[in-house]
């Protein structure tokens, strides 16, 4: 896919994503603009672009139901259960009657009884995660840069007041720092022919694809996470009220943290497979 072909792709996605009724999903235009061939056919190009608009955009879709399962070599289609944060496990419930969750409403996360889902999966979906949560960070951070923009407090802009500024250029190089490492652990998927499907491994391959998804999920967390707290502080309290959208994507932001494994497991796990290992990756392998 060449650059225009995929600047086209993108603006499609955003338009059919930004178009979907609140609470809805977008499943109808997505099937038309061919989501299944871009996951089995472009995984590297597709899966990134998806999740980062539906980060940019607050809109939801079950597609992290297809990513794992296609990793897992299962039919598309189903919703398999995804472990969460606290030993809990969820299942993404499709179609426009699922029940909301309790803490996000547009998102139909239901408990669910744990699943036997092979590693791969699990890799797959964490590094799908990241990018929804970059994108999700990327969201706030453009509210919030309008706000301070846009609003004056004594005579000058916010804009101007440094407390602001750091906290922004803060956000800005954390989410740009996760980026860089979604992007290296896809590219290294992508080199070793590993992609999305299911293949087999030997152990060291493994644990490596392993501590990448992982650590790559956990940066997203993380930023994210950071762009709710800096972003917050910067639009005051109107960023508490229901009428602006900045706490519709803290809510995702949340909740996406903990799918798959929240920022503090997924640290503390990649610590105890480092001590386990006796060695630390070095950096340009993760």
């Amino acid at each position: 896919m060449d650059a225009a072909e995929r600047a086209l792709l993108e603006e499609a996605l955003r338009k059919t994503l930004r178009t979907s009724m609140p609470g809805t999903e977008p499943g109808a235009g997505l099937a038309e603009l061919g989501w299944r061939e871009m996951l089995t056919q472009e995984p590297d190009t597709g899966i990134p672009l998806m999740f980062r608009l539906l980060g940019e955009t607050g809109a939801q879709a079950p597609v992290l139901n297809d990513v794992v399962l296609l990793a897992a070599g299962r039919p598309l289609g189903g919703a398999p259960a995804l472990p969460y944060a606290g030993g809990v496990w969820v299942r993404w419930a499709r179609g426009d009657g699922a029940p909301a969750g309790p803490l996000d409403p547009g998102l139909p996360l239901l408990r669910a009884e744990p699943e036997d889902l092979p590693p791969a999966a699990v890799a797959a979906g964490r590094r799908a995660l990241g990018w929804w949560l970059l994108g999700t960070g990327r969201a706030m951070l453009t509210l919030a840069r309008e706000h301070v923009l846009d609003r004056e407090q004594f005579g000058r802009p916010l804009a101007s007041f440094q407390a602001l500024r750091h906290r922004l250029a803060e956000t800005y190089v954390a989410l740009e720092a996760a980026e860089a490492v979604l992007v290296a652990a896809g590219a290294a998927e992508a080199g070793s022919g590993a992609g999305v499907a299911a293949v087999a491994l030997d152990d060291d391959t493994a644990v490596l694809h392993h501590t990448r998804a992982l650590l790559a999920k956990a940066a997203a967390g993380r930023a994210a996470l950071t762009a709710a707290r800096h972003c917050q502080q910067a639009l005051g309290g109107i960023g508490f009220t229901a009428e602006h959208a900045l706490h519709r994507h803290v809510k995702r932001a949340l909740v996406l943290d903990g799918l798959l494994g929240s920022t503090r497991e997924l640290t503390r796990e990649a610590g105890q497979l480092l001590l386990r290992e006796t060695r630390a990756p070095r950096l340009v392998d993760l």
